[in-house]
């Protein structure tokens, strides 16, 4: 048997007669198994409930009598954003940014119904998913199983004898690494297989599967090295624990929020008010399609006009309300979509700073890794909210449409007792309109988003296993 052999199993003995080490080692392997069937059961309900108001709401849209196309516009109808595959394993943003939007004209309604806003101040700590036990707790357990695996050494003089006895220091690391390794890959694999049991589940692509067990493999690789490296640099058991939990405890629980609240403070968003009253003075310098001396309108009556060669709007072969509808419709939303684009610009920044903070914490790249693959960060989230405005112009602007071509000027401008029913169009209409259906991205984009933050962690850890290599060759030599 190998040195590098019983080194590890020496080092395995010891943590099986640490009873407590064991129990917790037990209790992480519960709870993650506790966490992938709650999260599962979770995301399954969540997903039919959202199915369920989804179909009722698209029922009761088409169940709609004749109507005029402009009620329609203004009646609206909502929208369910749809849990990703892997929400289950990394639910990321998702319960923050809301669920359901209203569409309807004139305006952008933001995401409501946030699992936050519902739910204890807790979930803001973090909830009890795979990936919040791997990135938080699954650390801290390793540190106390691994703290003392060569400063203990070090204290009782044992390591001192090994190597006077011809044993190599590389030898010596490498058996504790192996043993401490052994036991990450332990603690990490009840969640591993429950990622595979949901991807399978949910027929999700291999490639973002791939690259989140690579990218936690590699967190607790990374963790693994920095304990034994760590304990090969002091002296004392003690002092070696003191380090790593004050280690564990800025990179996992302080950097992260420092980080996002330093962002949010550099970069400041502007809230829904602001939004809407910059919006409605620019549509006022814009063009008030209810002010009949409005410059800009007036001159799109006149262009109306002169493209059909009619001098009067009741000549008009087209219904000139429609049309100044479908006009204005655009105009509010070209204006949508620059505030839209400044205020994902502004979170992109944001992200960005966070992101650099992953050079100070290898949690934070994990996160941004971890998110990205399972297409639960914010580009998830604006994927939904892009595909969510463009479905609304597009379901906006043909009513337009229909008020500007199946409802005539004369009907639309009288109030005689019969006009109410001549303005309406069949409600076959409304069934025709096709429902919402989010595109999901595909594995190639997840991964592609994943990949810098996944290099990072690589990084990581290939820059701890250099430092443990340096302090390997000094190991023993103090005093």
């Amino acid at each position: 048997m190998s040195v590098v052999t019983l080194v590890a199993r020496d080092e395995l003995r010891m943590m099986v007669r640490n009873r407590v080490a064991m129990i917790g080692l037990a209790l992480l392997m519960l709870l993650t198994l506790t966490a992938v069937l709650s999260a599962w059961m979770y995301q399954r309900g969540v997903s039919e409930l959202r199915a369920r108001h989804a179909h009722a709401a698209e029922s009761t849209f088409d169940a709609q009598p004749d109507r005029h196309p402009h009620r329609m516009v203004h009646y609206g109808s909502f929208i369910f954003r749809p849990l990703g595959p892997l929400a289950a394993f990394d639910p990321g943003v998702d319960a923050f940014t809301g669920s359901s939007m209203f569409l309807e004209g004139h305006r952008q309604n933001t995401a409501n119904f946030g699992d936050v806003r519902q739910s204890s101040p807790l979930i803001r700590f973090g909830q009890l998913t795979p990936a919040f036990i791997l990135q938080a707790v699954a650390p801290l357990l390793l540190v106390f199983l691994g703290y003392g695996s060569l400063a203990r050494e070090t204290e009782r003089g044992t390591l001192r004898m090994l190597i006077l006895q011809g044993v190599a220091r590389g030898k010596i690391v490498t058996g504790k690494l192996l043993a401490l390794g052994l036991v990450a890959l332990i603690a990490g694999m009840p969640a591993m297989i429950g990622l595979a049991a949901i991807a399978v589940r949910q027929d999700t692509p291999a490639l973002p599967v791939l690259t989140i067990a690579a990218g936690y493999a590699a967190y607790l690789a990374l963790w693994a090295v920095l304990i034994v490296l760590i304990s090969a640099w002091v002296r004392r058991s003690r002092d070696a624990l003191l380090v790593l939990v004050a280690i564990w405890a800025v990179s996992t629980i302080l950097l992260p929020r420092a980080a996002a609240g330093l962002a949010d403070a550099e970069i400041p968003l502007a809230n829904r008010l602001q939004t809407d009253v910059a919006i409605g003075r620019d549509l006022r310098a814009i063009g008030d399609s209810h002010n009949p001396d409005d410059p800009h309108f007036a001159a799109f009556k006149r262009s109306v006009l002169d493209r059909y060669g009619v001098s009067r709007i009741e000549d008009l072969p087209i219904n000139y309300k429609g049309v100044v509808a479908l006009e204005g419709e655009r105009l509010t939303s070209s204006l949508f979509d620059h505030y839209a684009a400044k205020s994902f610009a502004a979170q992109a920044r944001q992200n960005a700073m966070v992101d650099l903070a992953g050079l100070l914490s290898p949690a934070i790249a994990l996160r941004a890794m971890s998110m990205a693959a399972a297409g639960t960060d914010l580009d998830g989230h604006r994927r939904f909210l892009e595909q969510a405005e463009a479905y609304r112009y597009a379901l906006v602007q043909r009513l337009n449409s229909m008020q500007a071509q199946d409802v005539s000027y004369l009907d639309d401008m009288a109030t005689d007792p019969g006009a109410d029913r001549r303005k309406r169009v069949s409600a076959a209409n409304w069934q025709e309109i096709p429902d919402f259906r989010f595109a999901a991205p595909d594995g190639a984009t997840l991964t592609a988003a994943a990949l810098p933050s996944l290099i990072m962690v690589l990084a990581w850890l290939a820059v701890a296993l250099a430092m443990l290599a340096l302090v390997t060759r000094k190991l023993g030599l103090r005093r």
